[in-house]
């Protein structure tokens, strides 16, 4: 029987849930970071370590660096669970355009060159698979733009968090703290641009798909006795 392709929805509604459960966890990792730089700006509290508002403040803001941690890790896991998905669908399409083996999914995000590159390379070539024949053109101003944002989210102030654990001063830590909070600002623009760029493939496929039917089996007749 022919059937439509189908694009995974699903797949694409918990990738944007997984990056936005990061984002929250980011959002609030930076208000609490705000709360400690703060803090830092005053004459450092004696007292008891039981209800210290500047341990009180660290406690919160060490748990929150590691769950953040552990949500991005979850979100470029199923990222990449939805690209392998979202291939199934252009390779019907257009499977001549993916230039790269779905290997390249895992290793594009780990290898040091790759990183910079590969895993655009799998959006453009789903971004393009979406468009007919005769306009297919890869690359766009959005998909340039999210990577930008992804790029310097991951590079940009990559080492404050060493930094604010190594700072001999209250000057040094704050310092630290500034660049930590301008780093949370980066991944919320990625996470944002991201979901966009979720939402835009999908609607891209899916509109493409409803027009690819799947080829009918065809048995040869059989003659009768």
């Amino acid at each position: 029987m022919a059937g439509s392709v189908r694009v995974p929805r699903a797949q694409a509604r918990f990738t944007c849930c997984a990056i936005a459960a990061f984002a929250l966890v980011t959002l609030a990792a930076g208000l609490v970071t705000w709360h400690k730089y703060q803090l830092l700006a005053e004459p450092l509290t004696r007292g008891p370590y039981v209800d210290n508002p500047f341990v009180e403040a660290d406690t919160y803001f060490r748990n929150l660096m590691g769950w953040r941690t552990a949500l991005l890790l979850m979100a470029l896991l199923q990222f990449s669970v939805w690209l392998a998905s979202m291939r199934d669908v252009a390779d019907v399409l257009w499977r001549q355009g993916q230039r790269r083996r779905r290997a390249w999914l895992v290793f594009g995000w780990v290898i040091p060159v790759a990183q910079l590159f590969v895993p655009k390379m799998f959006v453009n070539d789903l971004w393009a698979a979406g468009r007919p024949e005769p306009g297919r053109r890869r690359g766009h101003p959005l998909l340039t733009a999210w990577w930008l944002s992804v790029l310097v989210a991951a590079n940009a102030y990559s080492d404050a968090y060493d930094h604010l654990r190594k700072a001999a001063g209250v000057s040094q830590a704050r310092l630290a703290l500034r660049q930590l909070m301008i780093g949370d600002g980066l991944y919320l623009c990625a996470a944002a641009l991201s979901v966009v760029v979720v939402g835009q493939l999908v609607r891209r496929l899916e509109r493409a798909a409803q027009t690819v039917i799947a080829p009918v089996e065809v048995r040869p007749a059989i003659p009768a006795s």
